[in-house]
């Protein structure tokens, strides 16, 4: 991500002392407090939206924004909220995300999002609150280490004890947040610098030896990578979050038509190709649609483009792929290798990486001519017959109930155009995954390396507040709504009328079925009412979240009936002065298929409950 696409900007370089004095002395700048230098350096750094809340040891920093600042803050009920608002937010407008708690338990409750952002690669600046200098280390009211908690979650963190040092520190911590690979940076500031006074100067001298992040790919390494591409048959783009973060999809576009290779992208990497080209199969992975499991697994060559070869896409690592070579282009060069060597291996930002492949692949068609159709008929052949054979589907409920990926497809086929989807995590999340059609980047936002329950009402909360004129879904389920459900409170006062869908199963849906394939139906603390043990259909549903909803300042509409389903959808979608909560009462026994099984290979692929794909002689 460059510094021109988030706002923030590069700290100057030290300057070199000449010996000689300025014969005219400059004006002594007015002395402010360490806050009001918080509060304008922010906007010097462009921020213009910070979620948080106040406390003890942050509460000077709230005092300067009552006067006139640009930075609009915004009152959560919950840190956590706070911190996922501010990833919504930043991946919706590819801006940093801002968020601001107190020292001790409001710290803490930041760690989650910090640990979701760095999973996500989202750039995040966290500001807290720390006890004055003078009691650090002293278990102090309110004292925790948050430096040292948040270390490993982290990309970087600061402790600031001088008032004079908050200016630099911000402009460094947004220029490490949203250059090399993106990232969360925690500024801890000690009570007594925000305190203090001080003397506010821009821009700031830079103090960062040593972090020096490589965009430029090496020109060898593109070769090599654009002369394999030539001579493969059997062809991969295997496409993650990197390339959205390098706002590098017009890039890949060009790519995959110049090349003709099939693509996959990952959860985190969905809306960086267009769901609705002819060269896309879909998501891999462990719920990936068969064509892209199937398409790894069979292929000679992969060219991995700012993903990372995690454990949901490899499955068992040992079987993953076994006769690819791998181009691995990530900009983080701890990536490459990590989890699969890499024959050519390239560290750079993937926009820069996929202009020069480009460049690179048309020197080598000039050399060798010939069409890349003719060369990959044979493998398209093969892939759209798995594509024909193993579509994505599902069987609607003999009992006329609503089926859940029909709930969410019908919400992604009535929703306006370029409306952006949130989700929580589990089944809901990977029917929505499948079930939305994502034509355009910064359009689908979920947690991905962690998997945080509680995501999807809050990231839609800051994703609506950074794109106000955009419509926001947050597609969640029943147990994820219920531990933050409490921002919707948040998103009414403050004017963010999002759309929340509950796919309301009754139970803790992906645990289910785990319990359902793997723990012979045996339902242990998953079913999220009154009723019986594996019968969530049964038994009162507490609470009854239309009324939570409309408690809260929201419209509440409950949907149990299919005939009614687009007619409820519309009256969502036309409601835009509120937050509106729609509770969807779902069949409790739907799963989510294709599945491969945890610690398997994804040679064993299931694209539903039995059904093992036959792939015939596709290995010949």
């Amino acid at each position: 991500m460059t510094e021109q696409a988030t706002g923030a900007p590069k700290p100057q370089p030290r300057a070199r002392n000449s010996g000689q004095s300025n014969s005219v002395p400059a004006q002594a700048a007015p002395r402010i407090t360490g806050a009001q230098s918080l509060i304008r350096a922010l906007e010097e750094v462009g921020a213009d939206t910070v979620f948080g809340i106040p406390g003890g040891c942050i509460l000077p920093a709230y005092d300067p924004m009552m006067d006139s600042s640009r930075v609009r803050h915004v009152l959560v009920r919950h840190e956590q909220g706070a911190g996922h608002a501010a990833t919504g937010y930043a991946q919706a407008t590819g801006k940093v995300g801002v968020c601001m708690a107190t020292s001790g338990p409001g710290a803490t409750n930041l760690v989650t999002p910090l640990a979701d952002a760095h999973m996500d690669s989202v750039p995040l600046v966290a500001i807290t609150g720390q006890v004055a200098s003078g009691a650090i280390g002293t278990d102090a009211f309110q004292e925790a280490d948050i430096c040292g908690i948040s270390m490993p979650v982290t990309k970087h963190n600061f402790l600031v004890r001088d008032p004079d040092e908050i200016p630099r520190t911000i402009a460094e911590a947004f220029h490490i947040a949203s250059t090399g690979r993106p990232g969360p940076v925690l500024v801890d500031i000690a009570k007594d610098a925000l305190q203090g006074r001080t003397t506010f100067q821009w821009p700031p001298t830079a103090e960062l030896p040593g972090y020096r992040p490589v965009t430029k790919p090496h020109g060898k390494q593109i070769r090599e990578a654009a002369k394999l591409l030539t001579e493969a048959r059997r062809p991969v783009l295997y496409v993650g979050g990197g390339v959205l973060k390098a706002g590098a999809t017009a890039e890949l576009k060009v790519l995959a038509e110049l090349t003709g290779a099939p693509v996959t992208t990952t959860l985190m990497g969905i809306g960086a190709f267009p769901d609705s080209h002819p060269q896309h199969l879909g998501m891999p992975g462990m719920h990936g649609t068969v064509a892209a499991v199937t398409a790894l697994q069979k292929a000679d060559l992969i060219v991995a483009l700012g993903a990372r070869f995690d454990d949901r896409v490899t499955g068992k690592l040992d079987s993953f792929a076994p006769h690819a070579k791998i181009v691995h282009a990530d900009i983080d060069p701890a990536e490459i290798g990590k989890n699969r060597a890499a024959d050519v291996p390239i560290v750079g930002d993937a926009r820069e990486v996929l202009a020069d492949l480009v460049v690179a692949l048309q020197a080598e068609a000039a050399e060798h001519p010939g069409e890349p159709g003719d060369r990959y008929a044979d493998w398209w052949a093969l892939l759209d017959r798995w594509r024909k054979t193993y579509p994505l589907g599902y069987d609607l409920p003999e009992d006329g109930s609503l089926a859940p990926q029909q709930v969410i497809q019908r919400i992604g086929e009535l929703a306006p155009e370029g409306t952006i989807f949130t989700a929580g995590v589990g089944q809901h999340q990977m029917w929505a995954a499948h079930y939305v059609t994502y034509d355009q980047p910064a359009t689908w936002l979920n947690s991905g390396g962690l998997g945080t329950m509680g995501y999807a009402v809050p990231a839609a909360l800051g994703a609506k507040v950074g794109m106000p004129d955009r419509a926001v879904w947050a597609i969640d389920g029943d147990g994820c709504f219920q531990m933050t459900n409490q921002e919707l409170v948040t998103a009414a006062l403050n004017g963010a009328p999002i759309k929340v869908a509950i796919i309301n199963n009754g139970a803790l849906g992906m645990v289910r079925q785990w319990q359902t394939l793997f723990y012979n139906q045996r339902y242990s603390n998953t079913v999220l009412h009154n009723g019986e043990e594996g019968e969530p259909s049964r038994g009162t549903r507490v609470p009854d979240f239309v009324k939570l909803a409309e408690a809260m300042g929201c419209v509440g509409i409950r949907c149990e009936d299919p005939a009614q389903l687009d007619a409820v959808i519309e009256k969502a979608n036309a409601i835009n002065d509120r937050p509106v909560v729609v509770d969807f009462i779902v069949h409790e026994d739907a799963m989510v298929w294709p599945m491969v099984a945890a610690g398997t290979s994804n040679d064993e692929v299931m694209a539903a409950r039995g059904v093992r794909p036959d792939f015939g002689d596709s290995d010949d």
